[in-house]
């Protein structure tokens, strides 16, 4: 029975560290079953989010959510601790590693966890002592790595923190260029207003670099995305959605020297798209209803007629742009049903509000194309 309690102990330490490598250090998407850290987050999640379905719609089912993400890295941390902790304890009494006890007392199991803990804490109390060879090897190894897991947890959250933050800022500046929720009809309206159209190929080129981004921190780092943005119209799947709609109006319908750009964007974006669904295990989906029915299009169109776009014309628009959508859309929309997110529209029904164009104090009302017009207060953002 010491044996097999042995072996139990090695394959429980084994798995915990390797869990801990794979989900900290080794940056790529790991691809076997036998994950602890995959588990804990599945089942917390489904739970969580069973929990948040019985709340009503709006800022508090959004605050609930919000704080899965960084409660549940504390979570994970716990749990490895616990493992390895554990682990070393069945070690040390499978292998009846002799301790030092107060008078009358028994070394039992319990005890041996207290051991344990106090050795990979470093807490060195010294009640409870190793006094043979392999308990001693044990204890420092046990404490060695527990310096080593403190350092992982100190150098894991700064790591998480910044990629988030990196994620938000494209996410942020979204607002004033394309609404709350952001939207591909407004993105474009807005340039279009704004007399910047040329200004669209740089903007994609920030997002094929972002949707770059968001794949490679999304897949080392899981966690991620279970972040959510400051606001509860924002997010990266609305942002990632609109980015990917914007390139499909712009190589479906509109005339301009963005093609090129528009169609790398595209492609990274997608490629963020896929991969990530097949992280999370979401089987694509369409959207129902449908975010831009074939009656909603010439409004659309019409909308970025008016602002100045040269939209091409013809029955061949809107069916390259389906051709286009159902490369993504599936995908986007089984990510936003897994996380709680709303996918934003191809354009909104009435003219947004900007999230910076409000306050806890008073609400304004929108200018052209969303930002203050020129010669007003507004335009020092008073």
């Amino acid at each position: 029975m010491g044996w097999l309690g042995a072996l139990a102990a090695l394959a429980l330490i084994g798995i915990v560290l390797i869990d801990a490598f794979e989900a900290v250090i080794l940056p790529r998407r790991v691809k076997h079953a036998l994950r602890p850290a995959r588990l804990f987050y599945r089942s917390g999640w489904r739970l969580w989010r069973a929990v948040a379905c019985l709340l009503p719609v709006g800022r508090r089912r959004q605050t609930f959510l919000s704080i899965f993400g960084p409660l549940s890295l504390l979570g994970l941390l716990a749990v490895w601790a616990a493992g390895l902790i554990v682990g070393f304890a069945l070690l040390h009494w499978s292998l009846d590693t002799a301790t030092s006890l107060p008078a009358g007392s028994g070394a039992g199991f319990a005890t041996y966890v207290y051991f344990s803990g106090t050795t990979f804490f470093t807490l060195g109390y010294g009640d409870v002592v190793p006094l043979d060879a392999p308990g001693r090897a044990l204890s420092v190894i046990e404490a060695g790595l527990g310096f080593g897991f403190l350092a992982v947890v100190i150098s894991y959250l700064p790591v998480i923190y910044q990629a988030f933050s990196n994620r938000e800022i494209a996410i942020s500046l979204l607002d004033a260029r394309a609404g709350s929720p952001p939207s591909a009809g407004e993105l474009l309206r807005r340039l279009a207003v704004g007399r910047h159209p040329a200004g669209v190929a740089p903007l994609l080129a920030e997002w094929e670099r972002w949707a770059a981004q968001l794949l490679e921190s999304h897949l080392s780092y899981p966690l991620l995305s279970y972040y959510r943005s400051q606001h509860d119209n924002q997010s990266w799947v609305a942002a990632l959605t609109a980015a990917l709609d914007t390139c499909a109006l712009l190589i479906a319908g509109v005339d301009g020297p963005d093609g090129y750009q528009a169609r790398l964007t595209f492609a990274m974006g997608r490629h963020a798209a896929v991969d990530l669904a097949l992280v999370f295990q979401t089987p694509p989906r369409p959207p129902e209803p449908d975010r831009l029915p074939e009656s909603d299009l010439p409004r659309l169109q019409k909308s970025l007629r008016e602002a100045g776009l040269a939209v091409r014309d013809g029955p061949g628009v809107a069916k390259a742009l389906a051709e286009l959508r159902a490369l993504y859309e599936p995908f986007v929309n089984a990510l936003a049903d897994h996380f709680l997110f709303a996918l934003p529209p191809f354009q909104p029904a009435a003219p947004p509000v900007d999230n910076w164009q409000t306050s806890a104090w008073m609400r304004r009302s929108p200018g052209l194309g969303g930002l203050p017009a020129a010669g007003t207060a507004d335009e020092h953002f008073d």
